[in-house]
């Protein structure tokens, strides 16, 4: 998949600036469908064009049976590594991050249009949008 996106003012510490990025993603399911692996790359810029950085992550979801509900785990290249919990409410399907709930990440369920948000809330404060992404198939 690819995507194209907007990177709130703020959303990666405070005094960042607003960013646009465009990135690219490929899965593959793994030990017969349970799991899916992804390796994601994307590249952020500042509203006038200048290249900013490279992020890179990599991530593992499936079903828990154990748990009952969906688990997923990310690394990035900023050195986070985080452990989610999953659940699909309505037409979403939300992962939060386990033990300290600072990240929600979220996709709306429309298979003609892949949604894809990210949230945060500091110290259990309220949730902020800090990203929006329109993903698209390839």
């Amino acid at each position: 998949m690819t995507w194209t996106g907007v990177i709130e003012a703020g959303a990666m510490r405070p005094g960042t600036p607003a960013m646009t990025a465009r990135g690219r993603g490929r899965h593959e399911r793994i030990q017969d469908g349970r799991w899916i692996v992804g390796t994601y790359q994307q590249d952020q810029f500042l509203l006038d064009g200048t290249f900013v950085l490279t992020w890179q992550m990599h991530w593992v979801v499936g079903w828990d049976p154990a748990s009952g509900g969906y688990r997923a785990t990310f690394a990035d290249n900023y050195g986070r590594c985080r452990l989610m919990r999953g659940r699909i409410d309505g037409d979403l399907l939300m992962f939060e991050t386990m033990w300290e709930s600072s990240v929600r990440l979220w996709d709306a369920a429309d298979p003609h249009e892949l949604l894809w948000r990210n949230e945060t809330s500091v110290d259990g404060g309220p949730w902020t949008l800090a990203e929006t992404y329109r993903c698209t198939p390839v």
